[in-house]
């Protein structure tokens, strides 16, 4: 019986502790301070293992059928800033964000995205982002089938080279697809070649 008042009044003076802690304004939140390595490992284990968990029962689509240029659009708008493109070394965000947003052109970081669990963790990641780390919940606005579009891309990105990239990422939007060839381009009026 003192065994377990001791160890219910250990976990009392633990929360108590803690709340004291964090109540009182003493723990740095600041991005631009590293996390001790023993808080980075737990922070980093518990969002990997809460992912893990989330994602287990999604099911995952053929991705070598799924139409990778649609996701390089949306990789290339939402997504490179942070995440970086073939020949970009950094950029702003990918600098300053704490902790550093993975490198998706190095192989051995999507390497972990290659099996179907990394496939289902990298869906749950971008359909529901990540708490306190810049990662948005790009699910509320954007469907399943574009998700899984950047998922096939980010796998086959590392193999791309810049213009690889490029072309893969270029948005074609209705006004380029109407334009209309005869040898030639048509021109209009004002000689811009875009018929109005």
């Amino acid at each position: 019986m003192k065994f377990l008042l001791g160890a219910l009044f250990t976990v009392f003076v633990a929360i108590v502790g803690a709340f004291a802690i964090v109540t009182s304004g003493v723990v740095n939140v600041g991005a631009d301070q590293e996390h001790s390595p023993m808080i980075f490992s737990f922070l980093e284990t518990a969002r990997n293992r809460s992912i893990a968990n989330a994602s287990k029962d999604i099911v995952v689509p053929d991705l070598e059928k799924v139409d990778i240029s649609s996701g390089g659009a949306d990789y290339k708008d939402m997504c490179a800033g942070c995440h970086l493109s073939p020949g970009v070394d950094k950029t702003d965000f990918s600098e300053n964000l704490y902790p550093k947003p993975p490198n998706f052109t190095k192989a051995e970081i999507v390497k972990r995205y290659q099996t179907a669990d990394g496939a289902k963790q990298s869906f749950w990641a971008i359909k529901h982002g990540i708490m306190a780390s810049g990662m948005p919940a790009w699910g509320a606005s954007h469907d399943d089938a574009r998700m899984w579009a950047m998922v096939a891309f980010i796998r086959s990105l590392p193999k791309l080279d810049e213009a690889q990239y490029t072309m893969l990422t270029t948005r074609i939007d209705g006004d380029m697809m109407d334009m209309s060839f005869d040898g030639d381009m048509n021109m209009s009026d004002d000689g811009s070649g875009m018929q109005h």
